[in-house]
């Protein structure tokens, strides 16, 4: 026998080997259903949508012996309280983002954003290689959930307002909807902040229950129809730099998966963390021609006098929770010492780039 023959006979048997092996591995699991909530509406463009292709990815990858069902916000649990059911049980996973949990703990805010923190991809270094993910674990784990990071928005719009702001007195007991540490920068210069679920947000404006209202960009805004209401679109979202979104698997269910399960599922969440911040990339810049051609929406940068005011107040806000609470202050030491390396480093990277070019 010829050597090349021999050597692809024996690298045919060895792939036959390996399949069989896999194939026999995934013979041993007995077929799983896992229950999702999502604090997003159904099919929403490119959160309820990312939830649905996560749990197709997982599906397609166990060869449908786990199939993840996914419950878009009100059809199992109202958005608000997917977090308390999985940590009792009553469902598998959620799909939300981790700061509409600050009433349980101030310090889960730090897994989706911080007023003037990181962006996407700084927020992924921290959570991946810098320390960010035990901290988080450590932080679940007292409500019964693991978590993963599982897409990320990109920096978000500062938000819709039905007039143009020229001045901090316009902030003044303006209603406006925003959760997160962001709204507590509002309050402390005179607006009212409401935390309200997205599906909420556009009859809240039409009604006149909020004068403004943040969501995440162009694309979803859109979606949402937000221009009928307010045509004055401001940035920076200095509320939410890189607003990564998560995956929390109940503990005892994570638990009870088996390793390649459990692989599978942190594998996909890796592959939808890419795909999502590049899915909104693209439809955020098409969304915003669209809103500024079709719809004559105004697309603004806040003044210099209100962007340095959310500065300060951003810094008092997250200086004085640090103090309050000593699982704040822990993560936040952690996740100031990760910025300030990621900021030097993409001050000459990616800033110096988008500057020359």
């Amino acid at each position: 026998m010829k050597r090349r023959n021999f050597v692809a006979g024996i690298s045919a048997a060895l792939g036959g080997a390996a399949l069989m092996t896999a194939r026999a591995s995934a013979a041993t699991h007995k077929k799983r259903e896992l229950r999702m909530v999502t604090t997003w509406p159904k099919n929403f463009p490119g959160l309820g949508t990312s939830s649905e292709r996560f749990a197709r990815r997982v599906e397609k990858a166990t060869d449908g012996a786990l199939k993840i069902n996914v419950f878009a916000a009100g059809e199992l649990v109202p958005a608000f309280q997917a977090f308390d059911a999985v940590s009792s049980g009553a469902a598998d996973i959620y799909h939300g983002a981790e700061y509409y949990w600050q009433g349980k703990s101030p310090a889960f805010v730090f897994f989706t954003a911080l007023p003037f923190g990181m962006t996407a991809i700084e927020h992924a270094g921290w959570i991946r290689h810098g320390g960010g993910q035990a901290l988080w674990d450590k932080l679940s784990a007292r409500f019964n959930i693991k978590p993963h990071i599982v897409a990320n928005t990109g920096t978000q719009m500062g938000g819709w307002f039905r007039n143009e702001l020229t001045s901090l007195r316009d902030l003044r007991g303006l209603k406006i909807r925003i959760p997160g540490l962001g709204g507590e920068v509002y309050r402390r210069l005179g607006a009212s902040p409401v935390t309200l679920p997205g599906g909420e947000i556009f009859p809240s404006l039409q009604s006149g229950k909020v004068d403004a209202a943040e969501w995440i960009g162009p694309w979803n805004d859109l979606a949402f129809g937000f221009h009928r209401i307010a045509r004055h679109c401001y940035s920076p979202g200095f509320h939410e730099p890189g607003a990564a979104l998560a995956l929390g698997v109940n503990l005892d269910v994570w638990q009870s998966l088996p390793p390649s399960w459990q692989a599978i599922i942190e594998a996909a969440c890796a592959a939808e963390h890419v795909a999502s911040y590049a899915e909104f990339t693209h439809y955020n810049a098409l969304a915003m021609k669209t809103l500024r051609e079709r719809h004559d929406v105004r697309f603004l940068a806040f003044p210099d006098e209100i962007l340095s005011a959310f500065r300060t107040s951003a810094a008092e806000v997250v200086k004085e929770a640090a103090v309050k609470n000593e699982e704040f202050g822990e993560i936040h030491a952690s996740y100031k010492t990760e910025l300030a390396r990621a900021r030097e480093w993409m001050r000459h990277a990616e800033q110096s780039i988008m500057n020359a070019r």
